[in-house]
Protein backbone atom coordinates (compact mmCIF):
# COMPACT_ATOMS: atom_id res chain seq x y z
CA UNK A 1 0.00 0.00 0.00
CA UNK A 2 1.35 3.46 -1.56
CA UNK A 3 0.91 6.18 1.55
CA UNK A 4 -0.12 9.07 -0.15
CA UNK A 5 1.71 12.64 0.60
CA UNK A 6 -0.78 15.73 1.27
CA UNK A 7 0.21 18.73 -0.86
CA UNK A 8 2.30 21.30 1.01
CA UNK A 9 0.05 23.98 1.97
CA UNK A 10 2.52 27.19 1.77
CA UNK A 11 1.73 30.41 3.56
CA UNK A 12 2.19 33.72 3.85
CA UNK A 13 1.69 35.76 6.98
CA UNK A 14 2.50 39.95 8.10
CA UNK A 15 2.35 40.29 11.93
CA UNK A 16 3.20 43.76 13.85
CA UNK A 17 4.11 43.71 17.51
CA UNK A 18 5.89 46.06 19.86
CA UNK A 19 9.51 45.63 21.05
CA UNK A 20 10.03 44.82 24.38
CA UNK A 21 13.40 46.90 25.29
CA UNK A 22 14.10 47.50 22.14
CA UNK A 23 18.25 48.09 21.08
CA UNK A 24 20.78 46.77 18.67
CA UNK A 25 21.72 43.57 20.37
CA UNK A 26 18.44 42.86 21.26
CA UNK A 27 17.48 42.69 17.18
CA UNK A 28 21.12 40.86 16.32
CA UNK A 29 19.74 38.24 18.75
CA UNK A 30 16.21 37.65 17.03
CA UNK A 31 18.17 37.62 13.66
CA UNK A 32 20.76 35.09 14.40
CA UNK A 33 18.32 32.76 16.00
CA UNK A 34 15.89 33.16 12.73
CA UNK A 35 18.46 32.87 10.60
CA UNK A 36 19.71 29.95 11.82
CA UNK A 37 16.34 27.92 13.03
CA UNK A 38 14.43 29.15 9.17
CA UNK A 39 16.09 27.56 6.65
CA UNK A 40 15.65 24.44 8.76
CA UNK A 41 11.99 24.95 8.39
CA UNK A 42 11.43 25.90 5.35
CA UNK A 43 10.84 29.59 6.12
CA UNK A 44 11.93 32.87 4.68
CA UNK A 45 11.08 36.62 5.22
CA UNK A 46 11.87 39.73 6.29
CA UNK A 47 11.70 42.17 9.57
CA UNK A 48 10.91 45.87 9.57
CA UNK A 49 11.86 47.19 12.71
CA UNK A 50 12.33 50.48 14.44
CA UNK A 51 11.99 51.47 18.26
CA UNK A 52 8.35 51.24 18.45
CA UNK A 53 7.10 48.21 16.07
CA UNK A 54 8.38 45.48 14.73
CA UNK A 55 6.42 44.70 11.43
CA UNK A 56 7.14 41.02 10.22
CA UNK A 57 6.38 38.85 7.10
CA UNK A 58 6.94 35.07 7.32
CA UNK A 59 6.09 32.94 4.43
CA UNK A 60 6.76 28.99 3.92
CA UNK A 61 5.07 25.78 4.93
CA UNK A 62 1.66 25.93 6.73
CA UNK A 63 2.55 24.49 9.61
CA UNK A 64 6.34 25.51 10.37
CA UNK A 65 4.75 29.44 9.76
CA UNK A 66 1.86 28.30 12.36
CA UNK A 67 4.30 26.65 14.76
CA UNK A 68 7.12 29.89 14.50
CA UNK A 69 3.90 32.53 14.81
CA UNK A 70 3.01 30.69 18.24
CA UNK A 71 6.57 31.02 19.41
CA UNK A 72 6.72 34.75 18.50
CA UNK A 73 3.66 35.14 20.58
CA UNK A 74 5.21 33.46 23.65
CA UNK A 75 8.57 35.22 23.08
CA UNK A 76 9.15 37.70 26.19
CA UNK A 77 10.83 40.40 23.24
CA UNK A 78 7.44 40.96 21.86
CA UNK A 79 4.36 43.12 23.14
CA UNK A 80 0.98 43.17 21.48
CA UNK A 81 1.54 41.08 19.10
CA UNK A 82 -1.08 40.99 16.14
CA UNK A 83 -1.70 39.29 13.66
CA UNK A 84 -2.51 41.60 10.23
CA UNK A 85 -2.68 39.28 7.54
CA UNK A 86 -2.59 35.49 7.00
CA UNK A 87 -2.73 34.20 3.01
CA UNK A 88 -2.01 31.24 1.34
CA UNK A 89 1.46 31.77 -0.97
CA UNK A 90 2.27 30.91 -4.37
CA UNK A 91 5.25 32.73 -5.35
CA UNK A 92 7.88 33.66 -2.23
CA UNK A 93 8.73 37.33 -1.68
CA UNK A 94 12.28 36.59 -0.01
CA UNK A 95 13.19 33.00 -1.61
CA UNK A 96 17.10 33.75 -0.40
CA UNK A 97 16.19 35.12 2.47
CA UNK A 98 16.59 32.94 6.01
CA UNK A 99 15.42 36.43 7.30
CA UNK A 100 16.34 40.25 5.76
CA UNK A 101 16.62 43.09 8.43
CA UNK A 102 15.69 46.34 7.20
CA UNK A 103 15.84 49.08 9.90
CA UNK A 104 12.43 51.10 8.71
CA UNK A 105 13.46 52.72 5.72
CA UNK A 106 10.79 50.56 3.52
CA UNK A 107 7.56 51.14 6.54
CA UNK A 108 5.55 53.71 5.04
CA UNK A 109 3.51 54.40 8.48
CA UNK A 110 4.64 57.03 11.03
CA UNK A 111 4.47 55.96 14.69
CA UNK A 112 1.30 57.86 14.92
CA UNK A 113 -0.11 55.99 12.52
CA UNK A 114 0.39 52.97 14.09
CA UNK A 115 -0.64 54.41 17.44
CA UNK A 116 -3.83 55.56 15.98
CA UNK A 117 -4.59 51.78 13.96
CA UNK A 118 -3.40 52.48 10.83
CA UNK A 119 -1.99 48.40 10.34
CA UNK A 120 -4.85 47.10 11.68
CA UNK A 121 -7.34 48.66 8.72
CA UNK A 122 -4.97 48.65 5.91
CA UNK A 123 -5.57 46.85 3.07
CA UNK A 124 -3.37 43.48 1.77
CA UNK A 125 -1.93 45.37 -0.96
CA UNK A 126 -1.51 48.42 1.94
CA UNK A 127 0.18 45.64 4.08
CA UNK A 128 2.25 43.57 1.80
CA UNK A 129 3.65 46.98 -0.15
CA UNK A 130 6.52 47.59 2.06
CA UNK A 131 7.89 43.87 2.08
CA UNK A 132 7.41 44.32 -2.01
CA UNK A 133 9.48 47.20 -2.51
CA UNK A 134 12.14 45.16 0.28
CA UNK A 135 12.27 42.32 -1.87
CA UNK A 136 13.03 44.53 -5.06
CA UNK A 137 15.50 46.78 -3.16
CA UNK A 138 17.69 43.84 -1.70
CA UNK A 139 17.02 41.03 -4.18
CA UNK A 140 17.58 36.84 -3.08
CA UNK A 141 20.63 36.90 -0.36
CA UNK A 142 21.83 39.99 -1.74
CA UNK A 143 22.73 42.33 0.75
Amino acid sequence: MTRRREPIIEKRLIYRSQPFGFDKSMLAGILSVARRNNPRDDITGALICRHDLYLQLIEGPAPAIDALYSRIQADDRHFDVRLLLEEPMGVRLFPGWAMLDDEAPSLFWSAQDVEAGALETARPDELRAPFVRLSKARPAGIG
